[in-house]
């Protein structure tokens, strides 16, 4: 158990979070560590994916992990925003599984963040509950911070049938 170090993943085409857990026996996991992947606007979308890979391919390569969780994203934007972030998840699903052999656990928005406290939960009250979960002074609130509320999910045993 204590060596059990999962990846969080908030997808995006602009900004991915991620987040990396360790279980801890008896106590709530740790996090190790948390940022984003950005990518400029002014890259066609093929080479926001490539930096995405790229930058996703060096931090698998970091840590053995023993399991990555990504959030599905439910769209209700534009066809133009899902299309980038469709292609996003389709991109991190592939490096996943090719860096690690890891299949990815794909959670739904609203399952990860009722595991945390509530389904319909803001950014603020998701950046703190992860705050008070993980005893922090301060967090971002940024993408970051779903990322790790999806890696809690995903170590926590959390899974959909997508």
């Amino acid at each position: 158990m204590s060596d059990r170090i999962w990846l969080g993943i908030d997808p995006g085409l602009a900004i991915t979070g991620w987040a990396i857990l360790k279980a801890h026996t008896k106590t709530i996991p740790l996090i190790v560590d948390y940022g984003v992947i950005q990518t400029s606007k002014k890259l066609s979308t093929s080479q926001r994916l490539l930096e995405i890979e790229h930058d996703l391919v060096e931090l698998l390569n970091e840590f053995n992990f023993y399991g990555i969780s990504i959030e599905m994203p439910f769209f209700n934007r534009t066809i133009k925003a899902a299309g980038g972030v469709i292609q996003a998840v389709g991109v991190i699903n592939l490096v996943c599984y090719r860096e690690t052999q890891i299949q990815p656990v794909f959670l739904h928005q609203a399952s990860w963040k009722r595991h945390i406290g509530s389904g319909r939960a803001t950014k603020d009250s998701v950046a703190q509950t992860v705050s008070q979960l993980f005893n922090l002074q301060t967090i971002p609130i940024d993408d970051s911070v779903d990322a790790i509320a999806i890696a809690y999910a995903g170590l926590s045993g959390l899974k959909n049938n997508i």
